[in-house]
């Protein structure tokens, strides 16, 4: 286990820049880069990238392990880093860790401008989340709302359905032949698009390279709004790293060559780099050293912690209630659904009525 510390009295580095340490905190992973003197995505001491299955501290407790290891190794063990946090799931451990804090499009775009200055258009994929980010003139970004169709998350579910994980649905996609049309706004609807496919017997392959396609399409629909993508565009994020089928179906549907298309060796650290670029620029130093268990201790038991109940006379004013009844052994199912997508059980069927309104209006409507 490590400790991070804050400490002024420890002696300069013999180098002209400090170690700087980025992590990128996101809704299913974690991201972390140490810098050494170069900013280049390149050069980095250390790269990883690990799922935190909703234990965000032990998660990174563990690479801060990992980290020091690597620094001893180096013979760079005491040496002070700096350090920042960015991610959709960073700002509250920053706060308890008194730690700086970027903002995620900011670190993003600081990571690109200098890796590649001519880039016009940032698209990234993450685990429940999807953004457009347009750097020119000004950087303007776009992100899905709370539903995570046509994320990592996404791609999970309907890999499930075809009896594989994300690495098989990016295999099985290398050899399709045809494309059917699958809606991904919403993994229900997804479902109801692919399971007649699944049972007319459609071949696997186009079953892969259909969801992929059907990503691409609602990222550029639902999120450039009909603003062009065109230029130098950068895509970013674990998705659009791992799998060479998503890559292929965003290029072909952006019409985009090799020249103008480009998928960085470390696109899914990209914003963890940005974060320790940032993280040079601050005043406080830390010592990442072997210390006790505590904080592993503290990080495994908050997990334990239960929820408080709530308030029964609070949902009799403020909700109406529903019963649904579904076939024996469906409900485990829809549980374990809605887990993988980050929701309630209610939640999920909330979001699939609305989005079942919006896709089916009323004839007067």
């Amino acid at each position: 286990m490590v400790d991070i510390v804050t400490d002024a009295s420890v002696k300069p580095a013999s180098h002209p820049k400090p170690l700087r340490v980025g992590l990128d905190i996101g809704s299913t992973t974690v991201k972390a880069v140490v810098l050494d003197q170069s900013d280049s995505l390149g050069d980095t001491l250390f790269s990883d990238y690990r799922r935190h299955h909703a234990n965000v501290r032990a998660t990174v407790a563990g690479l801060l392990v990992d980290i020091h290891k690597k620094l001893v190794d180096l013979g760079r063990g005491d040496e002070p880093i700096r350090l920042s946090i960015t991610g959709s799931g960073g700002l509250a451990l920053a706060d308890n860790l008194h730690v700086p804090f970027i903002q995620e499009v900011i670190a993003e775009t600081e990571a690109i401008d200098k890796e590649y200055p001519q880039a016009d258009v940032i698209i990234e994929l993450g685990g429940e989340d999807a953004k457009i980010t347009y750097l020119k003139p000004t950087p303007e970004q776009s992100m899905n709302g709370s539903c995570a169709g046509g994320t990592g998350a996404f791609i999970d579910q309907m890999s499930t359905l075809l009896d594989t994980d994300a690495a098989g649905l990016n295999e099985m996609a290398k050899s399709y032949e045809n494309l059917y049309p699958i809606a991904s706004r919403c993994g229900v609807f997804a479902k109801t698009d692919l399971q007649p496919l699944i049972n007319d017997g459609a071949a696997k392959p186009d079953l892969a390279a259909s969801i992929f396609t059907a990503v691409a399409t609602q990222t550029i629909a639902g999120l450039a709004s009909g603003r062009p993508i065109h230029g130098t565009v950068i895509f970013l994020g674990g998705p659009l790293f791992f799998f060479k089928g998503l890559q292929k179906r965003f290029q072909e549907t952006l019409g985009l060559d090799d020249e103008h298309a480009h998928f960085p060796a470390l696109a899914p650290y990209a914003i963890a780099a940005g974060a320790a670029e940032y993280a040079g620029t601050t005043s406080k130093t830390y010592t990442v050293s072997s210390g006790s268990q505590k904080y592993c201790k503290d990080c495994t038991a908050s997990k334990k912690r239960k929820k408080s109940a709530p308030n029964t006379e609070y949902l009799k004013g403020h909700y109406d209630y529903i019963r649904v009844n579904v076939p024996k052994g469906e409900r485990e199912k829809i549980k374990a659904y809605a887990e993988s997508q980050g929701m309630s059980v209610n939640k999920l069927l909330l979001t699939a009525l609305e989005e079942y309104q919006k896709n089916h209006p009323k004839p007067n409507e």
